[in-house]
């Protein structure tokens, strides 16, 4: 299969470049890391990365053996230091992270991507390519009623919880309950003792356990210990539909060095 990379493809316009470097871009998510796209009737993946002080970056991935001559990015030349491109093929489920030579000492390092949407599940620790679309919400009735309930003249009574440690599976070698299982076991003792809300530690992710979250590798991605983005979807709109809010931990305040 051919793999060809084209520097046509970009998510970003005129505004998104004003906006970008204005620093006031409030859906970036959208235009960085790796979106399914099409070229001319061929299907791929779209690569988009901040990296202005590089002299050369590269996606390596499976499909290239994470060579990483194989599919250079091109630098815009709007001064923004976003690199980018298009690879023609790309499907679902692929790993990948960005190859990068540093302008300063020729320094090499190669990184997951910050804005992508799934990972492998630690201890690796690559991007997944994955597709967002297709999830089918349930929750109109809560999301129509959120303001409401959120309301900062509203009872609320916050339960706190760590996914990794609240309930483990002590017959199944102590495993961690997935998403699929928190949405019932989770929302039937929250249910039960009549919380409002529920709020996540981080589970956006992160490689070392140890960490409980606090050490992000990736703002968008949550988890792969407990299951897939769509069936963390699916833990939400349980809890949404039970009438429980959903806070997420999100700490930026704390960075990792790790590959």
């Amino acid at each position: 299969m051919s793999y060809t990379m084209h520097y046509d493809v970009s998510r970003f316009e005129a505004l998104d470049i004003y906006l970008f470097k204005e620093g006031t871009h409030t859906k970036l998510y959208e235009k960085f890391g790796s979106h399914f796209m099409e070229r001319e009737g061929r299907n791929g993946v779209y690569f988009s990365v901040w990296a202005p002080n590089a002299e050369r970056v590269s996606v390596v991935a499976d499909f290239n053996a994470y060579d990483d001559w194989a599919h250079p990015l091109k630098q815009r030349e709007d001064g923004s230091g976003i690199w980018e491109g298009f690879i023609e093929n790309v499907r679902e489920y692929v790993t990948y992270k960005y190859y990068i030579v540093s302008k300063y000492d020729a320094i090499v390092t190669q990184k997951t991507d910050p804005y992508a949407k799934y990972c492998e599940k630690p201890s690796k620790s690559a991007s997944v390519t994955y597709n967002l679309e297709g999830y089918s919400w349930k929750d109109a009735q809560w999301m129509g009623a959120r303001a409401e309930v959120n309301g900062h003249d509203k009872p609320m009574s916050i339960y706190e919880v760590h996914l990794g440690s609240w309930r483990r599976k002590v017959e199944e070698d102590n495993r961690y309950l997935s998403y699929r299982e928190l949405a019932d076991e989770l929302v039937a003792y929250v249910k039960e003792m009549q919380y409002t809300h529920v709020e996540l530690m981080p589970i956006t992710e992160y490689p070392f356990k140890g960490s409980w979250g606090y050490q992000v590798t990736g703002y968008f991605a949550p988890t792969a210990r407990f299951g897939s983005p769509k069936e963390f979807m699916e833990l939400v709109d349980a809890l949404h539909r039970n009438g429980i809010g959903v806070i997420l931990d999100w700490v930026p305040s704390h960075f990792v060095t790790d590959g």
